[in-house]
């Protein structure tokens, strides 16, 4: 038997109506749509699920777990999920993986294509690009990510606080993800590269419990997927880096 598809979902960052057209179609037509759940928030459903399950019939919705914070459960839960899903695209089914933002951007999604893809041999694999959270804020907070040839750094604070601060001193727009706990280190190098002023800060970006503000303003941890929007340095002229 030909094996089915697996496709990728963005569905954005929590707002339902960044859902694309094309996404809302994938997944409507899907045989059986898989959202992650973590151990965090077991039983509870994530932010992928509650917008999911505004168009897609709950029998037609699975969760597959994910350890993400447990460095000894996560390639088990990888290949959990993997086989799960691999189910769908054996007997030619069509399987969507839904995942907040976009599935090509830092994206439990690449480790359960890799899994898949290893399970079933010939497995088409297909990503439908969502909105992401840098965009979302961004929108909502009026700033601008990019001009002319300014450069663009996404920067996961993750990768440790000294490259982070290289990318600041270089002036240009810096945008940072996964802050969490670490929120005031993130804020504290920005304060010093002198580019608080100008910076914005969200979390739960279009959900009830929504923040959006100065950067300078925000005091304490955040939620891990918060978000920093540091613009680069522009003296205010029109296409000034054109």
């Amino acid at each position: 038997m030909t094996p089915g598809t697996l496709v990728g979902v963005g569905v954005g960052p929590g707002d339902p109506e960044h859902l694309t057209l094309k996404a809302l179609r994938a997944l409507q037509e899907a045989d059986r749509v898989f959202v992650p759940e973590t151990s965090a928030r077991r039983g509870v459903a994530g932010r992928a699920e509650v917008i999911v399950a505004e168009h897609v019939p709950a029998e037609r919705i699975e969760r597959v777990h994910f350890a993400m914070g447990d460095d000894g459960a996560r390639q088990a839960k990888w290949n959990a999920a993997g086989e799960a899903i691999a189910a769908v695209v054996r007997a030619g089914g069509t399987a969507v993986f839904a995942t907040i933002g976009d599935p090509n951007l830092y994206s439990t999604f690449t480790y359960v294509a890799h899994t898949v893809r290893g399970l079933v041999a010939g497995v088409e694999v297909r990503t439908v690009p969502g909105i992401t959270a840098m965009q979302d804020l961004a929108a909502r907070s009026g700033t601008v990510l990019a001009e002319g040839s300014e450069p663009l750094t996404l920067f996961p604070y993750t990768a440790g606080d000294e490259p982070l601060r290289g990318a600041l001193d270089r002036g240009d727009t810096v945008v940072v993800y996964k802050g969490g706990r670490h929120l005031p280190d993130v804020l504290d190098a920005v304060r010093d590269a002198g580019r608080l002023d100008e910076s914005v800060y969200g979390e739960q970006l279009g959900l009830a419990g929504q923040e959006i503000g100065r950067a300078g303003e925000r005091g304490g941890a955040g939620p891990y997927m918060s978000t920093v929007i540091v613009p680069a340095r522009r003296n205010g002229d029109r296409g000034e880096k054109l």
